[in-house]
């Protein structure tokens, strides 16, 4: 493990947030190998050096990265004032230290990404990677070859302008169509409101890709670790 930034080590280890742990330095509460440190530029080999915090020595949390198939009705959160059902029901309870990278609103579902990797979780999420997501749509009504040009070249809403990388009809069936995006930001509910613009109703939404990472045959509320090969696909796409 490479040297990092103590007050990075040390929100890692769940002492406090990264800022919180700035002012644990600063006031001198932090030993490193025995010596007092409050520099903030200090860096530390974890698998070397002995941190202690108040008298407590502190070990780095193995970093874990997850896949997990968000089912209907759960929210991306690990508590909810409203008491509504959340992903840390779906994980070991040893692992509280795990979040969810990125959203998926309360009635959508599909492939949801965890981790307790920060710079991992900002890689994913921040605009200027343009990390890519699919996603299934059933939708309620017709969708239109002007619709779909509409939703690629982009759409004003609410001060945003939402837009689709890709959009292909799979299949009409009467009144209801199955639909693909490709999406590289993810606002907040951007594929529902690109379809809410047009007056169209999205019954079903699933999100079944994270650049390399395809949703598969995993089961409803279930997860599973990423591989090797998938975590360092994911950071290289980005």
């Amino acid at each position: 493990m490479s040297a990092v930034r103590l007050q990075k080590f040390l929100a890692e280890a769940g002492v406090a947030s990264r800022r919180a742990c700035e002012q644990i330095i600063l006031a001198g509460r932090v030993q490193v190998n025995g010596t007092s440190v409050r520099e903030l530029g200090t860096k530390v080999d974890p698998s070397h050096d002995r941190v202690v915090v108040d008298g407590q020595a502190l070990k780095a949390k193995r970093k874990l990265y997850l896949a997990l198939n968000k089912p209907r009705g759960y929210i991306c959160t690990r508590q909810d004032p409203e008491q509504r059902r959340t992903l840390a029901e779906l994980l070991p309870a040893e692992w509280s230290h795990v979040y969810s990278v990125g959203r998926l609103d309360f009635q959508s579902e599909g492939l949801i990404l965890l981790t307790n990797d920060g710079e991992f979780s900002l890689r994913l999420t921040h605009p200027r990677y343009g990390v890519k997501k699919k996603y299934l749509a059933s939708i309620e009504g017709e969708v239109t070859r002007e619709m779909i040009s509409k939703m690629t070249h982009g759409i004003d809403d609410e001060g945003e302008t939402l837009k689709a990388d890709r959009v292909r009809l799979l299949s009409r069936h009467f009144s209801r169509c199955l639909v693909e995006l490709e999406l590289s930001e993810g606002k907040n509910r951007e594929v529902r409101r690109l379809f809410e613009t047009q007056g169209l109703l999205v019954n079903r939404l699933q999100r079944t890709q994270i650049g390399p990472v395809k949703l598969g045959e995993l089961p409803v509320g279930k997860w599973r670790t990423l591989t090797e090969p998938e975590i360092k696909s994911l950071l290289s796409a980005s």
